[in-house]
């Protein structure tokens, strides 16, 4: 693993604190925030210096995985990819988020547990910290023992419950087209992927034992967990009851509520809030932000999106900087209980990210007090204060 910086004080910018912004400086050593007083100084006048991005769910990493539905490559390349695409747009902590599906072929079982395997060796040499999220489809019910199992080997710390497969069944009658390419992205023909939806349709009735199964393992092995895309507070509300608490892409204002209503977080999709609204017509999460409906944004399909997410509610007039970018640090640490990070805090986590007040670029990115992206103005004055610092020990 890289090095730690050497220790320094970053002076000048305006570092987002509890109470907002404070001109203060900011000590980093042995990769945890400290007192600046007499360290070495890097001047960042001009910069927001601010938490590291928390991503809870991103699965643009299958681009760099299969850039092509038939052309795969190392997972080792891709999840180095990922890193540097993370690091560059300020994300100091990244969960992939990989299927665990009846789908199977890049969303199977097999290809998830080789994942999470390669993550984990990654993690021995990777800056970015990153992790995994299993998405596991409620009707792969014949493999929740081998999920459990998984987990506990690869240390996977949160599992979101996803059931598409009556989506799925909708696109075979209406869209032909979208049925026969989602086919072939799994590696089937359409008459396989559809013979796999009936079968796993077939075991409706086994899935409420499953989902409870797996409740009681991810207690054990204290995991967080959720369900994604509630459509309503129903189903947010039979979520809850087996544990899984964590309202992931609610389609609809009332499975917000609810979540909210019972204390439970509630996260959107940074790209959802980019574009205006969200791909698939449902809620737009600017709608739930307003009210106070949603705890963090995640990168979803989009890795940019997570800081463009946050001007846009700045732009919009939706949110101050400070809250905004709330909604992608500490929000979601606190959602996973990252209680070392989410903060700049002394004592936790030296993730930090410096913006260019004027260009509004991520140009310094510290994850765990290593540089993970140095770019611009800022690459400019860290080389300079490293200059000063040699000059003057000789």
């Amino acid at each position: 693993m890289p090095s730690f910086l050497p220790a320094l004080s970053l002076t000048g910018a305006d570092v987002l604190t509890d109470r907002g912004f404070a001109d203060r400086p900011v000590g980093v050593a042995l990769g945890q925030v400290v007192d600046g007083a007499g360290l070495p100084e890097v001047d960042l006048r001009g910069y927001w210096l601010l938490p590291g991005i928390v991503d809870l769910h991103g699965d643009g990493f299958e681009r760099q995985v299969f850039p092509r539905p038939t052309a795969s490559f190392p997972l080792t390349v891709a999840l180095a990819a990922t890193e540097r695409e993370a690091a560059a747009n300020g994300v100091t902590t990244a969960f992939l988020a990989q299927s665990w599906s009846w789908e199977g072929g890049f969303r199977g079982p097999d290809h998830a547990e080789a994942l999470m395997e390669a993550v984990l060796h990654h993690r021995e040499t990777a800056v970015v910290d990153l992790r995994v999220q299993i998405r596991a489809e409620t009707h792969l019910v014949e493999q929740a023992s081998r999920l459990i199992a998984a987990v506990e080997r690869f240390r996977v710390g949160y599992v979101i419950f996803n059931d598409h497969l009556e989506e799925g069944f909708q696109m075979h009658r209406s869209n032909p087209d979208g049925f026969a390419h989602w086919a072939r992205k799994a590696g089937l023909t359409e008459v396989q992927l559809l013979t796999r939806m009936e079968a796993a349709r077939a075991r409706a009735r086994d899935v409420p034992r499953a989902l409870c199964m797996l409740a009681a393992a991810f207690d054990r092995l204290g995991v967080t967990y959720g369900s994604h895309d509630d459509p309503d507070a129903e189903t947010r509300e039979v979520y809850r009851m087996i544990g899984a608490k964590v309202a992931e892409f609610p389609t609809a204002r009332r499975a917000a509520a609810a979540a909210r209503a019972a204390g439970d977080p509630v996260v959107m999709g940074a790209p959802n809030v980019v574009r205006g609204g969200s791909q698939a017509g449902n809620i737009a999460a600017v709608d739930l932000i307003r009210e106070g409906l949603c705890d963090a944004l995640v990168s979803d399909y989009h890795i940019p999106a997570l800081p463009l997410a946050v001007w846009a509610l700045v732009d919009q007039g939706i949110l101050p900087l400070a809250s905004a970018w709330r909604l992608v640090s500490s929000g979601p640490a606190r959602i996973l209980g990252l209680a070392d990070r989410g903060e700049v805090v002394a004592g936790l986590r030296a993730d930090l990210v410096a913006v260019n007040k004027d260009t509004r670029a991520i140009e310094m990115v510290l994850a765990g007090g290593r540089v993970a992206h140095l770019s611009g103005d800022a690459a400019a004055r860290f080389a300079s204060a490293a200059q000063v610092t040699r000059m003057a020990a000789e």
